[in-house]
C-alpha cells in the first residue's frame, strides 16, 4: 500500500496554514452531512522551542481535534488507554502553539466515538514511549486514517532523529 505524505520541511508556513474564525465554526456546526475538520493542535513543551522553532526543531505536544472535541495521548503505568478527551487549545500542562489544518473527514460524531475507542485500545498508557510511541505519533496515526494525511514533520522530529 502506498503511504500518502504531505510534510512540510516548513515549520513556520505548515504552523501558519489555517485560519481559525469563527465562521468555520459555524460552518462545521451547521454543516447536516457530518463534514467535519481535522485539526492538528500543537503544543511547546518547553519555553526554548521559541528559539528552536525558527530553526525547525522543538518539543511538541499535539493533539487531534474532530468534531470539536481534542484527543490526545500520554503516559501512565497501567495497561489502559492513554487516550484522553480535553477542550480544543487548552491541553493541560501544556502552552498552545498553533493548529494545523489536516482536512476533512465524513464522519457522524457517534462513529467517530467508535473509531476512536478503537483505536484507544492500541494506545494504552503503559506503551507509551517518548522516541517511539509518543503523543505525536498517535496523531500522526489518527490523521493518516482520516485523511489519508501525515502531520506536519517538524511536529515529531526529534523523535524521529532519536530513533534513527
Amino acid at each position: 500500500m502506498g503511504m500518502k505524505s504531505n510534510t512540510s520541511t516548513s515549520s513556520q508556513s505548515s504552523c501558519n496554514n489555517f485560519n481559525d474564525n469563527n465562521n468555520n465554526k459555524k460552518k462545521d456546526k451547521i454543516n447536516n452531512n457530518n463534514n467535519t475538520r481535522v485539526v492538528l493542535n500543537v503544543y511547546d513543551l518547553t519555553p526554548l522551542n521559541g528559539y528552536f522553532y525558527w530553526f525547525g526543531f522543538g518539543i511538541f505536544h499535539s493533539g487531534i481535534e474532530v468534531h470539536g472535541k481534542e484527543y490526545g495521548f500520554g503516559a501512565h503505568d497501567f495497561p489502559a488507554s492513554g487516550v484522553f478527551e480535553v477542550e480544543p487549545k487548552k491541553c493541560p500542562g501544556f502552552v498552545y502553539r498553533c493548529s494545523v489544518n489536516l482536512g476533512h473527514v465524513n464522519m457522524h460524531p457517534s462513529e467517530f466515538r467508535i473509531f476512536i475507542e478503537n483505536m484507544a485500545s492500541d494506545y494504552h498508557g503503559d506503551t507509551y514511549h517518548l522516541i517511539s510511541k509518543n503523543c505525536n505519533h498517535f496523531t500522526d496515526d489518527i490523521s493518516y486514517r482520516l485523511t489519508g494525511k501525515r502531520i506536519p514533520g517538524w511536529v515529531n522530529r526529534l523523535a524521529r532523529l532519536g530513533n534513527s
